[in-house]
Parts: structure tokens; sequence; C-alpha cells
């Protein structure tokens, strides 16, 4: 197919980045520019001409602006089918120019709402009507009109008009998926404001996922599985999908799982805490005087499960730390933080042996949208949607069932065992001496062998340690156990119908036990 001339452009953009150095290589090539608003005005202002469009149509700006280029003279111009003579008969008839290259971006709605307590109001008046009309519009009749929604796209716009003085098939059709792409998004972001600004809809009776893949990876949990990560376009880059890499080899998808499991804990701790995951369980947890403390504590909590593992620190890596971490016998796949002082970088990008291919992840903030807060799970044939299980858990709300107490010291140990037996795969069960992991048993299908496998790994270091359970005890043959190894308190969920038999079994052993009333599975 024949490439039509580009004689004239329709432009009319929110996000006027690269707009007048674009407009300067349209005139440059010979192109008419309509425009109205503020982007005539920009234009002008960068000393280009443009036509005014309610000049051209007849028909001025109405309703505070909303009402600007819904104009048969507008629409008939793009999408004229130049192939057909009744359509370009139609044109001459009524005075309509053809428009071969529609410019338009939409108000900043994503952003709008992105806004802490935004009024509706406001949201409402960045609702687009004529901007994703022009763009469907122009994107229908790609075959004859090339259309530009981001100014990422400008530059090769540019190119082919100085050389052509026109855009070729393929690259009209590829803009037209991508502009197709780009009301989707929109129109899927409106929705989704007014959907979780009720109350009632948390979980509602239409959910859409509109994906973006972010970067193909190698190969899935196993080199015979392909994989990619995917991200939402209006995300937050506040999290791991969005971290910025500073060294090291491309994640793997197995890093990313990982890496998620090891912020998510991480971030829930106390300042100067560091994790240590491996195979998507913490093996190593702990907080410290200084993040160089809480590493070598983190570490010891399982040494041999810590090499070759991913960790996790809620602060920035200093010197010290990275010096620890650079100490003969360590090895390490990856590591995320809130970002890396200088040195750091220079001490782990030079010394250990891992040096090159440890992958350094910064991580600019924690916080998550609504959305983010959902999780999906997919089964055959369906999806399953959940809250992510990421609130602090109400402590008013937790009560001694024992005739002991746990001292303040206890007390401040079974905090953290409990926020660290979260993120262990269930049945979980930690082992937990002041403010460092030491046993974690997981993902076993009796609670009885976590509770073995916990105890075996804290060795003699459970001797005044606490234990926290994900969920109920079933018997008391693990408190027996517990009370045997030198466990001090316990904390777990409570609700089984044996619950008074389990706190028997803590009173005569005279080991206090807390209740939270709330268990964590993670599957």
């Amino acid at each position: 197919m024949e490439s039509p001339i580009i004689r004239r452009a329709l432009v009319s953009v929110s996000d006027k980045s690269g707009l007048a150095a674009f407009c300067r290589n349209l005139v440059a090539a010979g192109v008419e520019i309509y425009s109205s608003g503020g982007t005539r005005t920009a234009l002008e202002d960068a000393g280009i001409d443009a036509h005014d469009i309610s000049a051209y149509t007849g028909f001025p700006e109405l309703l505070d602006g909303r009402l600007k280029t819904l104009h048969p003279k507008v629409h008939g111009g793009i999408l004229c089918r130049h192939d057909r003579p009744d359509d370009v008969d139609a044109l001459r008839r009524h005075g309509i120019h053809a428009f071969e290259l529609v410019v338009v971006n939409l108000y900043p709605f994503e952003a709008t709402v992105a806004r802490p307590e935004v009024a509706e109001e406001d949201a409402i008046e960045q609702i687009d009507i004529g901007g994703p009309t022009l763009i469907r519009a122009a994107a229908k009749n790609y075959k004859f009109v090339t259309v530009a929604t981001d100014p990422s796209q400008y530059d090769e716009i540019a190119e082919h008009l100085r050389t052509a003085k026109a855009t070729t098939y393929a690259l009209r059709r590829r803009l037209a998926v991508a502009a197709f792409a780009r009301t989707t998004r929109y129109d899927d972001a409106i929705e989704r404001y007014f959907t979780h600004t009720d109350s009632e809809a948390s979980l509602p009776e239409t959910w859409r996922l509109h994906l973006h893949r972010r970067k193909r990876l190698r190969y899935g949990e196993n080199p015979h599985q392909v994989a990619a990560l995917y991200t939402r376009y209006d995300s937050p880059a506040a999290d791991i999908a969005h971290a910025r890499q500073l060294n090291g080899k491309d994640l793997s998808y197995n890093n990313l799982l990982d890496l998620d499991s090891a912020w998510t804990l991480a971030r829930s701790l106390p300042s100067r805490a560091v994790v240590v995951i491996k195979h998507n369980n913490p093996c190593g947890a702990a907080c410290g005087d200084s993040l160089q403390q809480a590493l070598r504590d983190a570490w010891d909590g399982d040494p041999e499960s810590a090499f070759g593992s991913v960790l996790a620190m809620n602060q920035a890596v200093d010197p010290e730390t990275a010096e620890a971490l650079a100490e003969p016998g360590r090895f390490v796949e990856a590591i995320v933080a809130p970002g890396f002082d200088p040195d750091a970088l220079r001490v782990l990008t030079t010394k250990p042996k891992w040096k090159t291919n440890v992958r350094l992840l910064a991580v600019d903030a924690t916080h998550r949208s609504r959305e983010m807060a959902m999780q999906v799970t997919t089964i055959d044939g369906g999806y399953l949607v959940q809250e992510r299980d990421d609130a602090d858990d109400p402590e008013d709300a937790w009560r001694v069932v024992t005739e002991t107490a746990p001292d303040d010291a206890q007390w401040s140990a079974l905090r953290f065992a409990w926020t660290v037996c979260r993120r262990v795969k269930s049945n979980a069960i930690v082992v937990v001496r002041q403010q460092a992991l030491v046993g974690v048993g997981g993902g076993q299908m009796s609670r009885v062998d976590a509770v073995q496998i916990a105890l075996r790994k804290a060795g003699p270091r459970s001797a005044g340690s606490v234990l926290a359970s994900d969920a109920f005890f079933p018997f008391d043959d693990s408190i027996r156990l517990a009370a045997d190894a030198g466990v001090a308190a316990i904390i777990q969920p409570g609700g089984s119908r044996r619950d008074q038999q389990v706190i028997v079994a803590c009173n005569a052993a005279n080991l206090p036990m807390v209740f939270t009333g709330r268990r964590h599975f993670w599957h």
C-alpha cells in the first residue's frame, strides 16, 4: 500500500515533553499544524505556527474547555479512507481537511488519582473525552493516518518524515496497536478508580489486569519453563518489580520470588534488620544495634542454608556491613535494600569472589497501592484473588492464656518471632532468641514435624528461646517437645478444640503462652 504524504497534523497533548522539537520537525517537513487550547499556546510560545481548531471548525470551545475537538470537520478529516472516492468527495463537498497525523496524549488521570486524598471532582475533570476519541479514530484508520500517543514515538516519526514525507504501513499499524493499548489502560484506570473508591467493591464483579511485559527471563522456576516479568503500567516504582539493579547478572524467576519474600519481611521488621531467604523461606532474620550486627546474627541463624541465599536489609547498606558480607565463607546471590552507601557498593563489587555476579537492588520506597494489596494465584481454569496478608496484627487482641505471663524481654522476642513466622511456609514454626531467628521448620505436612525441625536447627540455642506457630497446635505433643528443649515462651493463634489441653501442658511446664487470635497460613 502506498504511504500517504503527511500534509496536516492535529496536535493536542497534555504531556508537552519534546513537543516543540517534534513540531519544528513537522514544520520542516512541510506539515501544517492544527491545535487548540494549551497546546496551541505552548507552540506559539515556542515560535511555531499552528492553526486554531476553533477557527477551522467555526465552533468555539465550550463548557470550560470540555468540548473542543468533537466535530465532524475534525473526525471526518481523520476517518477519511483515501482509497475511497466517495470519502474523498465528502471531504471536498463539506470543506473538511484530511489529517494524516494525529498527535494526542491524554489528561493525566492516573497521576491525579494517585495523589493521596484527591477530591472526586478533581478526578472527574481529568477524564479525557476528546483525546481518546481522536486516538481511536486515528488508530482505526491506521492505513492512512499515523497516530502518536507518547513522546517516545516522536523521533521515529520525525525520521520517517525527514526521509520520505510519510510513514510506513508497518509503523502506522504498530502505532495503532500502541494507541488502542493506551486508551484501554486509560479506561481501565478510570474504572478502577471508581470501583476502589466504593467501599463495597474491594472484590468487584469484573477485575481486569492490564499488564506490560517488563522483561523476559532466561527461564522460569526450572530451565524447561519459559517466563517473563510483567507489571502494571501504573504501578508505583516502589517494589521489587521496579527495583533499580546496580550490579550483577540478570535476575532470574527464582531470584525475584526470593527477593520479594525477603523485602516483604524486612520492611515489616524494626529498623536495622537483615533477612536471609533460601527457597522462598527465611533461614535467618535479626535486628541489631547496627546493620552489621544484624547481618551477623541473621547469617548465624543457619549458616549452612545461608550460603547462596538472598538478603534484604531495611536500611541502606553501610561500608561496615559490606565488609562483613565480603568475609570469606559467605556467598550471596542477591541483596535488596533502600540504598547502598558508595563505599559499600565499592566493597561489594570489588572484594568478594562473587563481586561481579551478585545482584544488588535498590528499592526507593516501601508503600503499596491499594490494588497491589490484592494477591492473585492461578489454578487450572481460574484465578484466586485475595487480600495480601500484610496488615499489622492488633496486639490489643493478643491475650495471655497461661498462669505465667511473658516478661518484657520475652514479649519483645515474641513480637519478632510472630512477624517472622508469618513469612514461613505452612506448617510454620520459628524459634527466636532475643531479636534473632535461630530455628525454622516450614512446609511440613505435620506441625509436630515442623517443631522438631525448628528445634533441631536451633540446637542448644533453644534454651531460653521463644517459639511461634502460624496456626494452632492440634495436640499438646509440640508443647512437650518445646518445653523439653528449653523454650521459654510460645505465641500462636489459638482456636483448636484442644486449646485447653495445650494450655494445661504449658502451665505444667511453667511456660507462658500468648494467643493472637489470627492465623497466618502461607502455602
